[in-house]
């Protein structure tokens, strides 16, 4: 079995009570924000060696790196690990997009980690709203206003909707 289905069996699976389960993932983020330290200590570097190999640099275990590197996947600059068969002793590489970072961070609502102090070295307070922002915006959905029939038309004819546009309605 791959050690991303082993994970997510861990993670998400029926093995655990509710109890366990938040014990689990408690600890799991605790990790996570110690290695996200590490990382954005030194954002531009670009991090490579096995699964093993990183679990031992960032004293974890190996199930939990993989849950990391699942988590951190999407935010690789121009690349993503091969996370679905990857393996004790496949070769992977963190470089990290700080920009894409930061956003799947808020998306994840995740902010013990987009909160961290690193960031302020990172990106401007400005740029962190304008992803926030953005990110937030992303998931609203916005109904178009309702046109009626004696509106004037948005094609910009200057005529009634009922006369233009929406004759053929």
């Amino acid at each position: 079995m791959a050690l991303l289905e082993t994970w997510r069996n861990m993670a998400y699976g029926e093995g655990l009570d509710a109890k366990q389960k938040e014990r689990m993932w408690e600890g799991y983020f605790a990790i996570e924000k110690g290695i996200y330290e590490q990382i954005l200590a030194e954002p531009e570097k670009a991090v490579e060696g096995t699964v093993r190999e990183l679990a031992e640099k960032y004293n974890t275990e190996i199930l939990i790196m993989t849950g990391f590197l699942d988590g951190i996947n999407e935010s690789l600059k121009g690349y993503e690990n091969p996370i679905d068969t990857m393996e004790e002793d496949t070769p992977v590489k963190i470089e990290i997009d700080p920009e894409k970072l930061y956003y799947n961070m808020v998306a994840a609502k995740a902010d013990w980690l987009y909160n961290l102090p690193a960031w302020n070295d990172i990106l401007s307070e400005e740029r962190r709203k304008e992803l926030y922002k953005e990110q937030k915006a992303s998931g609203t959905i916005r109904k178009a206003q309702k046109i009626f029939p004696n509106d004037p038309c948005p094609c910009g004819s200057g005529k009634k909707y009922k006369k233009c546009c929406g004759r053929n309605k």
